[in-house]
């Protein structure tokens, strides 16, 4: 089965996009082999960058508003597939993460909804391929948190080689998964680039800090950060998660209040949230038995910010997933592939642990999925195997047979 996925994050930077062939294993059907026949980032229209970043919180948005972005971003990854499909050949399945709007999390932690936008139907009419979708909200609604999704990749990648690890993803808002030890644990850990990010849009206009050219010219403010890291979330237990509406724009003003955040330059803030992120991750790493991390997502393009949490993580060691075979940057759109892999063969897209629950909390793992038009899958053909169980996934050369 080939199938595009599709993911965008908190950052808004690009689309991700990967194509993969999907096969069982001859030998072991529980083995389940990837081929990647391409891993890359489509560009967003600007309009609609822009019109993104004006509804995300802290800022208000009218109703009107988040449907014409659903049908815009709808577009916007509709033109992405079709891009890609153009210059790679055809799939039997496009897998969409859609753009995350709204996380709705409850003082306790509870997660009482997700919203996640880009209208299915415009990118099935664009691409003539079913399409699915809305790949959280059947976990909420069995009383998980909906997040974080990877550990299914993240288990079935690295959780049989009988290392304690930290998979660690760095986006808007960093998590782990913690594989290979006696039970899957997982869940977001805080801001990753999320505070940064934003406070470079406030001061200079641009999406990121490139480099960490800004924040190395920087010095840390320790009662800031002090101050920062009394947030009552890093203290829940995981499963947990958050978004850009706790870690919004305005977060920082918040919660150092008028005078000490005019106090700062901007190169001291940013070197201030670089620290704050490393502390974070670190802090919920050491709280696992984690003995190494392997490490993907935007983030990692950050030195500064590889830097000061290989200092705060020492002696565990820091790894990219490159240097273990897996592409770091197409490492999320691949999980949305397997996840719409795994929904069109009615397999669950969470873990169970050993009490029946899945790892995000849920009352038991379910399958992900809406499917966009209802039929699309009638005519897929699927053998007998292609609906067990997958225990361990295997990532092909791209050069590789069929």
């Amino acid at each position: 089965m080939r199938v595009l996925g599709m993911m965008s994050g908190t950052s808004l930077d690009g689309i991700d996009v990967a194509v993969v062939d999907f096969t069982r294993d001859a030998a072991d059907p529980s083995t389940l082999r990837a081929r990647m026949l391409h891993t890359g980032e489509e560009p967003w229209p600007r309009a609609t960058q822009d019109a993104l970043r004006a509804v995300l919180p802290p800022a208000p948005a009218d109703v009107a508003a988040w449907n014409r972005l659903h049908a815009a971003v709808g577009d916007a990854f509709a033109g992405a597939a079709a891009a890609v499909l153009a210059r790679h050949g055809g799939a039997d399945l496009i897998a969409t993460h859609g753009q995350t709007l709204h996380h709705d999390v409850t003082e306790d932690g509870t997660v009482r909804a997700t919203l996640q936008i880009g209208d299915a139907s415009r990118i099935a009419e664009t691409t003539s391929l079913p399409v699915l979708w809305d790949l959280r909200t059947a976990d909420v609604a069995a009383g998980g948190q909906g997040a974080p999704l990877a550990p299914l990749l993240d288990q079935l990648l690295l959780g049989t080689g009988g290392i304690p690890t930290a998979v660690l993803n760095i986006g808007g808002i960093s998590n782990l998964t913690l594989v290979g030890a006696e039970e899957v644990l997982a869940g977001d850990l805080g801001p990753g680039n999320a505070l940064l990010d934003a406070a470079v849009h406030a001061a200079t206009g641009r999406g990121a800090d490139l480099d960490a050219e800004i924040a190395r010219t920087g010095t840390v403010s320790r009662s800031a950060l002090e101050t920062l890291l009394r947030e009552p979330f890093y203290a829940r237990p995981l499963p947990r998660s958050t978004g850009r509406e706790h870690f919004d724009g305005g977060y920082v003003r918040r919660q150092l209040g008028e005078q000490a955040l005019e106090a700062l330059t901007l190169p001291d803030l940013l070197a201030t949230l670089v620290e704050l992120t490393a502390v974070t991750i670190a802090r919920g790493i050491e709280r696992t038995p984690a003995r190494r991390v392997v490490a993907s997502g935007g983030g990692i393009r950050n030195p500064l910010l590889l830097e000061r949490l290989a200092a705060h993580l020492d002696p565990i060691p820091l790894h990219s997933a490159d240097d273990l075979g897996i592409p770091a940057d197409g490492k999320e759109a691949l999980l949305i592939a397997l996840l719409g892999h795994h929904g069109a063969h009615g397999i669950p897209g969470t873990l169970e642990r050993p009490d029946g629950t899945a790892h995000t909390g849920a009352r038991r793992p379910v399958v992900l999925g809406s499917l966009t038009p209802p039929h699309g899958l009638r005519t897929l053909d699927s053998a007998e195997t292609d609906h067990l169980p997958v225990h361990r996934l295997v990532l092909d050369p791209p050069g590789a047979e069929a």
